[in-house]
């Protein structure tokens, strides 16, 4: 490929430039010429499930498993990653995998890797687009799923009643595909419940800290004695934010008062849930690289990926938890 002769054009290039500087370099470019290059533009590590995503694609893309990754960390930033998008298609990389922050704002930058044939993969999260052929394909969750399971363990928990089930909801990053999925979810079934009232909507952003904040602040404005059944928080972190501010306003968190639900599962989370802290934990699996790594070796072989790739999930409560199960966990 010429991208992978512009890659190693660059790379003999620096080993020159080194040598005459009196650097040493174990550089090998009879060995990276072989490599498929990959561009990774990953959202962040605001999370403990995006730390994980990162780690599950550098243990995939190695040179040992005959990849080279250039890792790029926008930091919460969609223009930065848009700029690294930009980047890796002047790299002439061979793929792009791509955790976009928010869906929509991509044409644009998706369009010039088409017309430069460097196929986009999409992770975890979706992209709001014109043309779908504007990226190869998407690795990731369905989070509509993952809320409508939220949901119904709610109705299981708090059957109807004349006494309303009041419930506070912490929203991710807004716009992101996990935010409108999981949103999305609980808002069909408020509006199904007569019961059921939203008594605030949160930006939590994903972050223990920011939820934290608002949270505090909500129920500092609260009147005395109001009471809460349901905390509906988008991620392992928005719960753990949620959980101290809770506390440390008076509330109780557990299967008879305050009941946290959260998303991603990650081991932390778990273990909170098997004190009884955590309510509902609904899985959201980070390990995606070797399903991208299937991605990327079908076209390699010439073939036409399937669009959508969903990894399996479950739901996890206090009562089905144990110690070897949280330890056997990769994440």
């Amino acid at each position: 490929m010429n991208r992978k002769r512009s890659v190693l054009s660059a790379l003999l290039a620096l080993s020159l430039v080194c040598a005459a500087c009196g650097i040493r370099t174990n550089l090998a470019p009879e060995a990276e010429e072989d490599l498929i290059v990959v561009g990774m533009c990953q959202v962040g590590a605001e999370s403990d499930w995006r730390v994980a995503n990162s780690e599950s694609m550098k243990t995939v893309f190695t040179e040992e498993n005959g990849y080279r990754l250039l890792f790029d960390d926008a930091r919460q930033k969609q223009e930065n990653q848009i700029s690294a998008v930009r980047k890796f298609i002047q790299q002439q990389v061979d793929y792009i995998v791509l955790m976009p922050i928010s869906e929509s704002g991509w044409d644009s930058v998706l369009q010039e890797a088409k017309e430069a044939e460097i196929p986009v993969i999409l992770v975890d999260r979706m992209v709001d687009v014109a043309d779908e052929e504007l990226y190869a394909a998407h690795v990731g969750s369905d989070f509509r799923r993952e809320g409508a399971q939220a949901v119904q363990w709610i109705e299981t928990a708090c059957p109807e009643t004349e006494d309303p089930v009041r419930i506070i909801h912490i929203q991710g990053t807004l716009g992101s595909t996990a935010q409108l999925g999981r949103t999305a979810a609980l808002e069909e079934a408020v509006a199904r419940h007569d019961s059921w009232e939203l008594l605030s909507q949160l930006d939590g952003d994903f972050t223990q800290a920011k939820t934290y904040e608002v949270l505090t602040e909500y129920l500092s404005g609260l009147p005395a004695g109001q009471e809460i059944d349901v905390v509906y928080c988008e991620n392992d972190n928005e719960a753990f934010g949620a959980i101290q501010a809770l506390e440390e306003n008076g509330y109780a968190c557990g299967k008879d008062s305050v009941k946290v639900i959260t998303f991603d599962a990650t081991r932390n989370a778990l273990l909170e849930c098997m004190k009884g802290k955590i309510a509902l934990a609904v899985e959201c699996n980070p390990l995606l690289g070797p399903m991208v790594e299937r991605v990327i070796q079908t076209i390699e072989a010439g073939q036409v990926p399937v669009k959508h790739h969903y990894v399996e999930e479950r739901t996890f409560t206090a009562g089905e938890l144990t110690e070897e199960i949280i330890q056997q966990r990769e994440y």
